[in-house]
């Protein structure tokens, strides 16, 4: 079903080919260093691979704009994370992803959307999602933008932490980057950093 549901996503954007199997991989590796157990893995796993399911719900010519969005546009793409909670409530097999569907575009300082959580009120592996989804879009190719080498996104990463980013989860993140590879065995991506 995940493979389903990332095959359909990728299909209607091409620009995000990869993009959930690697959010996925970059936060099953820093939860591992940040001492996480099995279970919790394996949430944050299914969590990166389901994040975007949401956008499944955005018109094709909105996800593949190249140049910045109209305010309606906007805001349709703002829906995908409560699009996405209702898809993933469904299906029991996958529900505990939930949270990191809803809420990884939520931000420390509660700027953020659908529901303007802050802080540790948004669920930690969400949190951490956060800025695997961040990390991986500044770094690939897409129809906005192009993209950053590992070093300049993991300047951004460390510049927003303590207002986007969970500052604990940043510190790891960078942590883990900076060691060399981040691979997940279960799917076989590697995300090489070079800095």
């Amino acid at each position: 079903m995940l493979a389903a549901l990332s095959a359909a996503l990728e299909a209607r954007d091409p620009s995000a080919r990869g993009h959930s199997a690697r959010v996925s991989a970059i936060a099953v590796a820093v939860a591992r260093q940040l001492g996480w157990t099995e279970p919790a893995l394996a949430t944050v796993r299914v969590g990166g691979e389901l994040h975007d399911v949401g956008k499944l719900s955005v018109p094709e010519g909105i996800l593949g704009k190249p140049g910045p969005l109209a305010p309606d546009e906007l805001a349709r793409v703002r829906r995908h994370p409560a699009a996405g909670a209702r898809l993933v409530g469904e299906v029991r097999r996958v529900r505990c992803a939930l949270p990191s569907v809803l809420y990884h575009h939520e931000r420390w300082d509660g700027r953020g959307y659908p529901t303007g959580r802050s802080g540790t009120a948004i669920p930690v592996e969400a949190r951490l999602l956060a800025i695997a989804d961040a990390y991986d879009a500044m770094t690939s190719t897409r129809p906005y933008a192009l993209p950053l080498s590992p070093r300049e996104a993991i300047a951004e990463v460390e510049r927003c932490s303590g207002s986007q980013f969970d500052p604990l989860i940043a510190r790891a993140f960078i942590e883990a980057l900076t060691a060399g590879f981040v691979h997940e065995t279960a799917s076989s991506v590697a995300v090489p950093v070079g800095v």
